[in-house]
């Protein structure tokens, strides 16, 4: 069964001129709506409205349209059922064969800062979704095209009588998802307006995710993986552009995330984080980007080898000789220069990954048997002014600043987590202990005489006061913590007796996962 006639309606008029040619220069009949049909008209293209199929005219603001038994009839009749037939006898209905209909821009309205509840309201497409599940629903007998990227496909498999069943069921497939993924995006804008940005957890949680790629593998190679991304969301990870270097794979792409999280958390100042297994291994302030990197990987060499890299500033020339010899999985950047492009391109598989940051607080998912946990951000970012001294003896300016610094780091590493640092520079690093003694342990031997001078950072209470005491003896100067034990007295005087100054948080920063 053959293509006679075509309806046409777009929001996203990308090859439609093109695409409306073709279908006429096979001898197709064309029927169109508004800004779709001028286009058309004005390309020199044969084109018949709506409203001549159907003997209303546009009306209420172009709300009604195409929702009439006309237009209807056309797409939802089974061509062989002598029923149907018949009725498209008895009141004149025409048969309508293919659809090409995309939707009213309704994320990219409600994207704008000043938009409006009434203008993105107006952007909800009422005619267009009802014609593209009517035409996905009758995909035997209509072909239903959403993406203007088949266009031509479409054009190709008509010209040669190749419009299979199965090409046309995989056609009406794109086209649900197509319908739900903007069903989803109403449904999110509408939750937002009624519970607000802050804390807004959804009654039902409403979301469609596309695929970016397959993954060779997941954490494991007997494991399948597959990256996916929100569509209306702008920056991070999933939007990130690979400059160079082979494909990504499932640990990169989580401790990608791991890293540039924790980058971000300085904008006036460059920083570089390198991470392994999700954790921060090195993590530094600097003058330029290559002073923070150098610092970075020195903070731990050994653990390095092999990480990922995150800047939160370009990633220039002189940065990238230094990190040439090194081996690193990925190195990531909101920009790299052409100079540093060039250089690093010379080992073949080190992926060059450019991010954009994005400020938008997405909610975290983990996804459990039978069921998601859904949490807001931990954006909590606590500085000195949030704090309560405990101790006897108040930090130095100095320890202030690298107080502040170890606290934002130890947020972002797994849980029980314990950081030693300088004011711009890690030490020690004990991350996902099952003990905080342990994790302190860690840290302290990584950190050797470093520890002399340095602060602690623990993401949650000391339950006792010997890791306190082991602090004191490795030198370390002063401490942050959440306090809340029904301990802190003992922890507190054991820092009076090795004259740590220690500050409370009130905030603890557990990261499960």
């Amino acid at each position: 069964m053959g293509v006679k006639r075509a309806l046409i309606s777009v929001s996203d008029k990308t090859g439609i001129v093109e695409f409306a040619k073709g279908l006429h220069e096979l001898g197709v009949e064309i029927i169109s709506t508004g800004g779709t049909m001028k286009t058309i008209a004005e390309a020199g293209i044969s084109v018949k409205s709506v409203s001549e199929i159907t003997g209303f005219p546009e009306m209420m603001d172009g709300r009604v349209k195409t929702l009439h038994p006309k237009i209807h009839g056309g797409i939802l009749a089974i061509r062989d059922n002598p029923s149907h037939i018949k009725a498209m006898e008895e009141h004149g209905i025409g048969g309508i064969d293919l659809v090409a209909v995309n939707l009213y821009p309704f994320r990219e309205t409600v994207a704008k800062p000043d938009v409006t509840r009434e203008e993105a309201i107006e952007n909800i497409d009422i005619g267009g979704p009802s014609m593209v599940r009517a035409a996905a629903k009758n995909y035997k007998y209509v072909t239903i095209v959403v993406d203007p990227r088949q266009y031509q496909e479409v054009l190709d498999r008509i010209k040669t009588d190749s419009l299979t069943e199965d090409f046309k069921f995989e056609l009406s497939r794109k086209a649900f998802i197509h319908t739900g993924l903007y069903d989803c995006a109403i449904a999110g804008y509408m939750t937002k307006e009624i519970t607000g940005e802050k804390d807004g957890l959804p009654d039902i949680f409403a979301k469609a995710y596309t695929k970016i790629q397959d993954l060779r593998y997941g954490e494991n190679p007997h494991q399948k993986a597959a990256f996916y991304k929100d569509p209306e969301c702008r920056g991070g990870i999933a939007e990130a552009r690979q400059l160079h270097g082979k494909e990504l794979s499932y640990n990169n792409i989580v401790d990608m995330e791991a890293a540039w999280n924790l980058a971000n958390e300085w904008k006036d100042r460059p920083a570089c984080v390198i991470v392994k297994h999700t954790n921060p291994c090195g993590t530094a302030l600097g003058e330029t980007p290559l002073d923070a990197f150098r610092k970075a990987f020195d903070a731990d060499s050994k653990s390095a080898f092999g990480g990922i890299v995150a800047m939160n500033r370009e990633c220039d020339k002189e940065t990238a000789e230094a990190m040439k010899p090194i081996f690193f999985e990925v190195i990531m950047a909101p920009r790299f220069s052409k100079e540093a492009v060039e250089l690093l391109s010379a080992k073949k598989n080190i992926r060059l990954i450019e991010v954009e940051n994005t400020e938008e607080k997405e909610l975290q998912l983990h996804k459990v048997s039978g069921g998601l946990l859904i949490q807001t951000v931990d954006d909590s970012s606590e500085t000195r002014k949030d704090c309560k001294c405990v101790t006897k003896r108040a930090p130095t300016e100095e320890e202030w600043e690298a107080l502040e610094f170890a606290w934002k780091i130890v947020k972002h590493v797994k849980s029980n987590a314990i950081v030693l640092t300088g004011k711009d520079v890690t030490y020690g690093v004990g991350a996902g202990q099952m003990n905080r003694v342990g994790a302190a342990d860690i840290a302290i031997a990584e950190a050797g005489e470093k520890c002399k001078g340095a602060v602690m950072s623990s993401d949650a209470f000391f339950p006792f006061g010997d890791t306190i005491e082991a602090a004191g003896k490795a030198g370390i100067t002063a401490v942050i913590q959440p306090g809340g034990s029904i301990r802190d007295e003992e922890s507190i005087e054991m820092a009076d007796k090795y004259g740590i100054a220690m500050v409370f948080t009130g905030h603890r920063h557990f990261r499960h996962s």
